[in-house]
């Protein structure tokens, strides 16, 4: 384990869009800076994800120095838009969970309708600090997230990639690997650890940052989702579902909570505390 260290780090500035790929990243109690912040909303106020929105995988959204956005996709025009100002705020309803968020502007709304074609809005967190609790079940008291599914960071590692694509080349579905791990839309990818290390973990430090391992988690259909071409597949989950099944959950990856502030580095080295 001496030579494990970080060997990517990855946010989503729009959940559910294109993952944009960092040297470094400031830990915030809720996730990483610039992480998950906004998030597409239908128009019940519902999230939308590529589990329902498959072609929000060919957006990208870059984050502007001033804490705006730059929304791009191919076929249409790119939308730069501000950060909104505090105001009024609408629910949004992730996973039957209700949060508060401010809306974007009209042209943002316009833009995203016309990735997804469909009448959809895009919203803000903008305080993560008291919007959102992480599941009470695997929490803490005051530990908060922002759009991500459930918790602040997931980490995910270079060797069980390798051995769930060997698992894949064996299976009848050979031909859909081996797979990418932006399948998996992971926030840290480490690399020099045996597979599957990642299971037995309880708390770790990635540089000069402490993190709980709060749960193993639990994968769906946007792992199937090729992240260029928004096409869907059988892969991973149907290996998955053979070799990586937990419970009720088919398992890639580790969901951590923050114990620290500080700063991610790529070559930062990992250190298995628990």
């Amino acid at each position: 384990m001496g030579n494990a260290e970080l060997h990517s780090i990855h946010i989503h500035p729009v959940k559910a869009f294109r993952p944009v790929g960092l040297t470094e990243a400031v830990v915030e109690p809720w996730g990483l800076a610039g992480d998950r912040r906004w998030a597409v909303i239908d128009h019940g106020g519902k999230v939308v994800t590529q589990r329902q929105q498959p072609h929000l995988a060919k957006a990208v959204a870059e984050l502007s120095p001033g804490g705006g956005l730059r929304l791009s996709a191919p076929g249409l025009d790119p939308h730069v838009e501000p950060e909104p100002q505090p105001g009024a705020t609408v629910t949004v309803d992730i996973f039957g969970e209700k949060v508060e968020a401010v809306a974007a502007g009209a042209a943002a709304h316009a833009w995203c309708s016309a990735l997804v074609g469909a009448e959809v809005r895009l919203v803000h967190m903008d305080d993560p600090a008291g919007r959102r609790p992480v599941d009470p079940d695997y929490a803490r008291p005051g530990e908060t997230v922002s759009f991500a599914d459930g918790f602040p960071l997931l980490i995910t590692t270079l060797s069980s990639l390798d051995s769930l694509n060997s698992l894949i080349a064996e299976g009848d579905h050979a031909e859909e690997g081996p797979l990418p791990m932006n399948r998996f839309r992971p926030s840290a990818v480490m690399t020099g650890t045996a597979a599957w290390a990642e299971d037995d973990w309880q708390r770790i430090a990635i540089g000069e940052v402490t993190f709980r391992v709060a749960k193993p988690c639990g994968r769906c259909v946007v792992t199937t989702t090729d992240q260029t071409t928004a096409e869907r597949g059988k892969e991973p989950l149907r290996t998955l579902g053979r070799h990586r099944r937990f419970g009720g959950s088919l398992v890639f990856g580790q969901n951590l909570v923050p114990e620290s502030a500080g700063t991610l580095r790529v070559g930062d080295p990992l250190t298995i505390l628990e």
